[in-house]
């Protein structure tokens, strides 16, 4: 009677298996909606740094006259001021489900400030943004992985490089190198003799308030313009794809070079009115 049972119950195991296959296509159809809704839910509230109503702050040593800052993933603003460290704001949002405590992390080594997200999980969502001032005379080097960037004020060199963000420059002075794998760049105020900006993926303005000796400009995929003080240049100019406009008195011979260029976009050349 039992092994009968048993072999009654090993003969109609084939439909209590489909029901156990079932179960588990059913779980698994939960566990997927479960995510969903997890990254609908992430993807609607977005953690901003912004919403940080208690930054964190700490001041470094600086030993030479050159700071170069180091940032994976931040947004950044960068500014001379009257103080003797590397003072440094830090505004931090962040969330994960399934994954690591996200955190974030700053380090001064040989006047490199080094500034690291940590956020990865099923769902992550994290946004951080520091602030910098840096003390004045100090030439600034910045190496942003994923960000915007902002810097006013500055009379010594300062170079931006940043692989996914906008670069926005005001009131510089020194020599000026401004580079963006994918994001635009605006510069205003501009009054250093030697000015370069070049982005693969934006457009390029450019309004300088004192005639430079060299002004390189570039983008693959964006408009060029720039706005130049009344004098006389030696301007080249292409677009391989779009309009080319040169309205600077020009000077084969001149001593103040501008070039311009972009693959597709317009290109202006133009005196500040």
């Amino acid at each position: 009677m039992d092994r009968t049972g048993s072999s009654t119950a090993g003969t109609r195991g084939t439909p209590g298996t489909a029901r156990g296959k079932g179960a588990r296509r059913v779980r698994a159809v939960v566990g997927a909606g479960v995510v969903a809704v997890l990254v609908a839910t992430a993807a609607g509230c977005g953690n901003d740094a912004a919403d940080d109503r208690h930054p964190d702050h700490r001041s470094f040593a600086l030993h030479g006259r050159m700071l170069t800052v180091d940032s994976d993933d931040s947004a950044l603003e960068i500014v001379p001021a009257d103080v003797d460290k590397v003072e440094v704001t830090r505004w931090f949002k962040g969330s994960v489900v399934a994954g690591g405590n996200p955190r974030v992390t700053w380090a001064m080594k040989d006047d490199r400030l080094v500034l690291r997200l940590r956020c990865s999980g099923l769902v992550a969502d994290c946004s951080a943004k520091h602030r910098i001032e840096v003390p004045r005379g100090v030439a600034v080097k910045v190496e942003d992985g994923d960000g915007s960037v902002r810097a006013r004020g500055f009379e010594e060199a300062l170079s931006i490089r940043t692989g996914d963000g906008s670069v926005r420059v005001t009131d510089s002075t020194g020599p000026l190198t401004l580079d963006s794998g994918d994001g635009s760049i605006h510069a205003t105020g501009v009054r250093g003799r030697h000015v370069h900006a070049g982005t693969r993926d934006g457009s390029v303005r450019l309004e300088l308030g004192a005639v430079p000796d060299l002004v390189e400009s570039s983008s693959e995929d964006g408009s060029v313009t720039i706005t130049l003080p009344h004098d006389s240049y030696r301007v080249s100019a292409r677009s391989d794809d779009g309009s080319v406009h040169v309205s600077v008195p020009r000077d084969p011979n001149s001593s103040h070079v501008v070039d311009a260029r972009t693959r597709d976009g317009s290109v202006t050349v133009r005196t500040a009115g």
